[in-house]
């Protein structure tokens, strides 16, 4: 009885484990990828003025759909506030969530979800008027702050105050932009949220020099993309596509010269990020010049993180930890190999 019992289990974990990695063959099925992001965030996700979705983000769900569907156009995109984020995921109303979320404990290990990776590492801090006159969050004592619900933000905060001995009152809110009114029509003495979150309402702003994001940082946020606990194929692909764009840039493969290297490079790893030898996207139910789509389409991480938030954009953010480890940071990806 005691190796029918094992033998029983075994066959419904496979069974169970083949009828939850559908994923794949969903998205190719209906020909386009369900991706859940911001309700709008300047730089990460927002409609542009055609109503094309656009951002750091929205590249992220690009990618996805240029490796598998060799077609970057191929996403319909679901506008998430985070208390809707995760419900909207589990239902399977979306494939994969790209949304300044951050990885814990209990998201990870609860909430039957998985994180496949960091593609932004934060922090939280405070949006204040320069007129309050505060240099420091610990000035904040007895402060209004804006706060959306159902946060690590939120956390974060009641954590911070009771930490340093200060009270607050919580103004909550359900989006950014709902904040950045509430902020504007004085309900509120700060903001708070991500400091790449802060920086993206702060450009919004008409007199933008009027505020000031504190210098303090009270937690850490590594953001990144979630997709459904149980299909570890689709787990797998959303990695590597992540990885795949992060070490392109560091084989300073581009969008723009991605041909070129694929057909003259004679480094192993960089063929076999291009799919020029190896076998490495049939492992993944994907075609070998799966990568080689990714970069082609999108570009490596550098690209993507260069025209949506950094030098070459409104925010212009510092790379900051998200350069390179070979460049001061902290970013890299396990080893094509």
């Amino acid at each position: 009885m005691r190796f029918f019992g094992i033998a029983t289990a075994l066959a419904v974990l496979i069974t169970t484990g083949a009828a939850s990695a559908q994923t794949l063959n969903d998205v190719r099925e209906r020909g386009f990828l369900n991706c859940g992001v911001n309700t709008g965030l300047a730089g990460f996700a927002t409609p542009n003025d055609e109503g094309d979705w656009e951002g750091f983000d929205v590249d992220y769900c690009r990618a996805i759909a240029a490796a598998i569907l060799d077609d970057p156009e191929a996403v319909r995109y679901r506008p998430l506030t985070s208390q809707e984020r995760f419900t909207a995921l589990q239902s399977g109303e979306i494939d994969v969530l790209s949304r300044n979320t951050t990885w814990t404990f209990t998201r990870d290990v609860s909430v039957g979800v998985d994180f496949i990776g960091v593609n932004y590492y934060d922090g939280q801090g405070f949006l204040v008027p320069a007129a309050l006159g505060v240099e420091s969050a610990l000035e904040l004592d007895g402060a209004r702050i804006c706060v959306q619900a159902g946060t690590t933000t939120e956390l974060n905060l009641a954590d911070y105050f009771r930490a340093n001995e200060m009270a607050f009152e919580t103004i909550v809110i359900q989006t950014s932009e709902e904040g950045r009114r509430q902020y504007l029509a004085e309900a509120c003495d700060a903001y708070t949220t991500d400091a790449s979150g802060l920086a993206a309402i702060r450009i919004t702003l008409a007199e933008p020099g009027a505020h000031i994001i504190l210098p303090d940082l009270i937690s850490k946020e590594p953001l990144g993309p979630v997709v459904r606990q149980g299909d570890h194929q689709w787990a797998d692909i959303n990695r590597w596509v992540l990885n795949a764009m992060i070490l392109a840039e560091e084989f300073s493969v581009t969008s723009d010269n991605v041909a070129y290297v694929a057909a003259e490079s004679e480094d192993p790893e960089v063929r076999r990020l291009l799919g020029v030898e190896g076998d490495l996207g049939s492992q993944m139910g994907l075609t070998a010049d799966w990568a080689y789509r990714v970069i082609a389409h999108v570009g490596n991480y550098g690209e993507s993180f260069d025209r949506n938030i950094g030098r070459d954009s409104a925010l212009n953010l510092d790379r900051g930890l998200n350069a390179l480890w070979s460049d001061g940071g902290i970013l890299f990806a396990p080893p094509m190999r």
